[in-house]
């Protein structure tokens, strides 16, 4: 089972790091594992929303969330290595502070035989305040 968990990761590892889209925002794998997965982007100049404030643009935390919780699905012992995003609803609760890096945590709580289900949160360095919540459901494959 432990090599199997291992498999999981690595292959939810190679295939965060071979989308373009999750290199051009710099994401980070950071744990992930049995359903868990941490990852997070730095603040980057390029990706503000907001000029005036500096606050990165809400589009790059909707995609560091829906990476995420793709990859806690990819992680999750019932379900196999290819994932797509059906639904993604995100909760804004507040900007991001210009300058953080901005870190997700998803978590994939419930797999039927064709759809998973998650949970995420995305913060800055204020854990205690979250800058999104999001819930999703992602395809799972099956051989």
């Amino acid at each position: 089972m432990a090599s199997e968990t291992a498999d999981k990761a690595r292959i939810a590892r190679q295939f965060i790091e071979a989308i373009p889209f999750s290199k051009a925002l710099k994401m980070s794998l950071d744990e992930i594992g049995d359903g868990l997965a941490v990852i997070s982007m730095p603040y980057d100049e390029g990706l503000v929303g907001d000029p005036r404030t500096g606050v990165i643009h809400g589009g790059a935390v909707s995609a560091l969330m829906d990476t995420c919780g793709g990859a806690a699905v990819m992680s999750h012992p019932e379900a196999l290595a290819a994932t797509a995003t059906i639904d993604l609803r995100i909760d804004y609760m507040r900007p991001a502070t210009p300058g953080e890096r901005i870190t997700a945590r998803a978590h994939c709580y419930h797999v039927t035989r064709s759809v998973a289900f998650i949970r995420a949160e995305a913060f800055d360095s204020d854990e205690a305040r979250p800058v999104a919540a999001a819930t999703g459901a992602f395809t799972v494959t099956r051989g």
